[in-house]
């Protein structure tokens, strides 16, 4: 008993770090975003309790909603988009030919940029005058748009230049399509199964747990977009077409230091994040089969 004792307390000591990382990095600060959304707190003076005003507030506020449709908007673009440009991808780096290493670094470097860097890039990309893609259009006669000065472009640009990192993703996908025994590809083959058929009854369900993973990830990912849209146009111009949720949270939070609204504004996105995720989980139920299931 005494040296289970010890070990348990041993056990306690080295965790310890953890413990209190966690406290303090996660558990207090989750804790007080939930006390400061009920309340008016500027960071400079204490808070003061105001009860759900922030969340009626913020249903009244046509910015909120503009911020949130902007978002929703991308995620149902990025994630359908991503999640077939990164699977096919994988599709295609799983096949055996020579340089296989070469290409699979290739198209997973992109994913290694810095986020900024690649913002700058995209943008002399995406210029409508003198832009490479719209120089590219008119060799072949073909008048390109002003990506990022027309309302109706400016939420694809950046969903074109999102799709640039779906190395990580693809990375993934490539793992889970080596776990799948070729024995079944063998079997499918002595069959007379196409292709197209191997992949939709062979390939899908057995990485069915990966895609629902990285769709997963990806609706995360995509709802707290920021850093892109904020490099490329700090107030979401053209007409606040590319201000997003979380542009607005952070203008909120450090730039009118209203904190306490800010916070409102982080549970709100959680919600939203929750009920999303619990979709693709009701959806992927039937679906999705896992290894022994």
């Amino acid at each position: 008993m005494t040296f289970r004792k010890t070990e348990a307390r041993n056990g306690y000591l080295f965790a310890m770090p953890w413990f209190i990382g966690f406290g303090l990095f996660l558990a207090y600060p989750i804790i007080a975003s939930v006390y400061f959304s009920f309340t008016e707190y500027s960071v400079l003076k204490p808070p003061i309790w105001v009860g759900t005003e922030n969340y009626e507030t913020l249903f009244a506020d046509e910015v909120f909603w503009k911020t949130l449709g902007n978002t929703l908007f991308f995620a149902a673009l990025y994630v359908p988009l991503a999640t077939l440009l990164a699977f096919g991808l994988a599709l295609l780096l799983n096949s055996k030919v020579r340089f296989m290493a070469v290409y699979r670094t290739v198209f997973f470097m992109p994913s290694l940029v810095p986020v900024v860097s690649l913002v700058i890039l995209w943008m002399w990309l995406f210029n409508g005058e003198h832009g490479l893609i719209n120089n590219a259009l008119g060799w072949v006669g073909i008048t390109g748009p002003g990506w990022l000065t027309d309302t109706a472009w400016s939420k694809p640009a950046i969903v074109f230049m999102s799709l640039w990192g779906v190395g990580n993703a693809m990375v993934i996908y490539l793992a889970g399509l080596q776990e799948v025994p070729q024995q079944l590809y063998e079997a499918a083959d002595l069959d007379g199964a196409t292709p197209w058929q191997k992949t939709k009854s062979v390939t899908i369900p057995l990485v069915s747990p990966v895609i629902l993973f990285n769709v997963v990830m990806g609706i995360i990912g995509s709802l707290q977009i920021f850093t892109q849209p904020y490099v490329m146009s700090e107030d979401g111009s053209p007409s606040r077409s590319i201000y997003f949720y979380s542009m607005y949270l952070f203008d909120n939070a450090f730039k009118y230091h209203k904190m306490g609204y800010a916070s409102a504004m982080a549970w709100i996105m959680f919600l939203v994040i929750f009920l999303l995720t619990l979709v693709a989980l009701k959806f992927a139920e039937k679906r999705v089969h896992y290894e022994g299931g």
